[in-house]
Parts: C-alpha cells; sequence; structure tokens
C-alpha cells in the first residue's frame, strides 16, 4: 500500500467515467439523460469532468477530500447520494500536439464521487462538484501497474452510518465487475479524451478540451464508475451528521462478510490490505449558481 497526499493532487485534473457498472444509471434515475449518446452495447456512456483546474468556472474548486463530505446550504431539499467507485490515478503522456496519447496506471484507491441528484441538469458535471470536499478520496492506495492484473482479487463495498446504525448502501461488488476494465478501459478513455465533444441534448463534454485548458497536467484522477445500490442506498440520501464509508479490499485478505463486520464495528481502519475512506457529513456553504 502506498500513502496519497491529497494536496500533491490539485495540480492534476479529475473526470468520471458515466455507465460503467450494468444499472447503476437505472437506479440512479439517470438512464434517460443519455438516449441521445451512441455508444456500443455494454460500453460506458462517456466521462465528464468534476475537477478542472484553470477552467474560470466552478470546476476549478479542487473538490476532493478525505475526512469530511459537505452538504450544501439550500432552501430546497438537496440529495446527496454516494457514489461509491474505485478512482484511478494515471500519468498522462501528451504527443506533440498536446493531445492525450496514454495513460498509465500508478494506483487505485477508494472514492466518493458525490453526486447532487438535479433533474434536468444540463452536464453531468453540474451534479459533481459543488465547492471543497463534495467529493472523497482515500489516502490510503494500491500501487499499480498493469490494472486489470494487479488488481484481480479487488472488491468494492460501501456502507452508511446513521444513528449509531451501519448500513450496506452499495452492493459489495469485484472490480472485475466494471463493464470496461484493464487495457479495454485505458485505451476507451485515451478515445474519449481525444474525440468526445459537447453537444446539445447530451449530458457530455469536450472533456479533452479541459485538460488541454488546465495546462496539460502530468496526472488525472479517473472516478471509473459507480456499483449498483443496495436497497436502502438507492432511495437514501445523505443528512448532516451521516458518516459515508467506501472500502476497497482484496479479497484474498477478507471476504465480504469480515468487511461488512469490521466496518458495523466501526473498526473499518483495522482491515488488512484495504484501502479506506471515511467521510462525515457536514453543512457546507451554497452550492455555486449554475
Amino acid at each position: 500500500m502506498i500513502a496519497l497526499e491529497l494536496d500533491d493532487l490539485r495540480g492534476s485534473f479529475g473526470f468520471g467515467v458515466a455507465g460503467n457498472f450494468a444499472g447503476h444509471l437505472e437506479q440512479a434515475g439517470e438512464a434517460g439523460d443519455f438516449v441521445a449518446v451512441e455508444a456500443a452495447a455494454q460500453a460506458p456512456k462517456g466521462i465528464f469532468p468534476f475537477y478542472a483546474p484553470g477552467s474560470g468556472t466552478f470546476l476549478e474548486t479542487f473538490p476532493v477530500a478525505s475526512g469530511r463530505l459537505e452538504k450544501p446550504e439550500s432552501d430546497g431539499p438537496v440529495n446527496l447520494q454516494i457514489e461509491p467507485e474505485v478512482a484511478l490515478l494515471c500519468r498522462v503522456e501528451y504527443d506533440t500536439a498536446g493531445t492525450v496519447s496514454a495513460l498509465l496506471p500508478r494506483a487505485v484507491a477508494a472514492f466518493n464521487d458525490c453526486s447532487i441528484r438535479r433533474e434536468g441538469a444540463a452536464k453531468i458535471s453540474h451534479k459533481k462538484n459543488w465547492g471543497a470536499a463534495s467529493k472523497g478520496l482515500a489516502t490510503r492506495a494500491f500501487p499499480v501497474e498493469e490494472l486489470a492484473a494487479d488488481t484481480a482479487t479487488l472488491r468494492l463495498a460501501c456502507f452508511l452510518r446513521r444513528d449509531g446504525e451501519t448500513h450496506a448502501y452499495g452492493i459489495d461488488s469485484a472490480v472485475l465487475g466494471y463493464s470496461y476494465y484493464g487495457e479495454q478501459l485505458l485505451d476507451w478513455m485515451v478515445d474519449r479524451l481525444r474525440e468526445q465533444r459537447s453537444a446539445d441534448g447530451t449530458p457530455l463534454e469536450d472533456v479533452g478540451a479541459l485538460l488541454l485548458g488546465a495546462g496539460c497536467p502530468a496526472e488525472v484522477v479517473v472516478g471509473i464508475g459507480a456499483t449498483r445500490y443496495t436497497e436502502l442506498g438507492a432511495f437514501t440520501y445523505l443528512d448532516v451528521g451521516d458518516t459515508s464509508v467506501v472500502v476497497l479490499y482484496d479479497a484474498a485478505a477478507a471476504d465480504p462478510e469480515h468487511v461488512a463486520a469490521t466496518v458495523a464495528d466501526g473498526r473499518e481502519d483495522e482491515l488488512a490490505a484495504a484501502s479506506v475512506l471515511r467521510q462525515v457529513v457536514v453543512a457546507g456553504a451554497p452550492a455555486p449558481r449554475l
């Protein structure tokens, strides 16, 4: 395991993958947003930015934290939902034109791509960055060189701790259950950074142009897609005082039952061979107007 310094990632770029785990978009009520997006069967729907330094927009606020999650102040309802994901940290190679030519994995960690469920939002990014501590990344990660080979035994679990009780929020899932993974995912992301464009009627944006505008950073942080929710997770939004726990763990060291019991006891930091993200939900500032 390796330690991550989140402040070191302020010079990176952050984007996510939409629709990379079967059934998640339907549970999140977002499948209809992609009806105009052309994608191969079983393929993810596209990529979206959540951190774009130098963009001159709300996306230039660094949103990643490790211990807290800020729920924005609002006069109306704020429906925040944990999105348990694998974060993939990659070095970026560019060609002479400044276009991405390769993504080289260096680590994976537990990630919370938390979302505000904003019905009718024009772009995915409008649900993703409402200020500091609107995302979560564990500070302990698995080193990676060959993505599929080095992570073949990893699983992802997610829990909600509320009023002294712990509930399964995401379905414990093997990372090999992603629709696209390994070299297939890396090649597809490079293609999307080179070819994806913003278009009316779709929630996608030209992420490659934002990356170029950020000065071609040497590293990207990628949320590779949220897994499926439990019934509780699908219909339960976060409130101040809740605690979100996302665990990326090696199934060779612990089985799902052991992980769930350990988290229920509040001892998730004792899990061996695990990247653990625990965030307490706190009151935050109003979200930016979009």
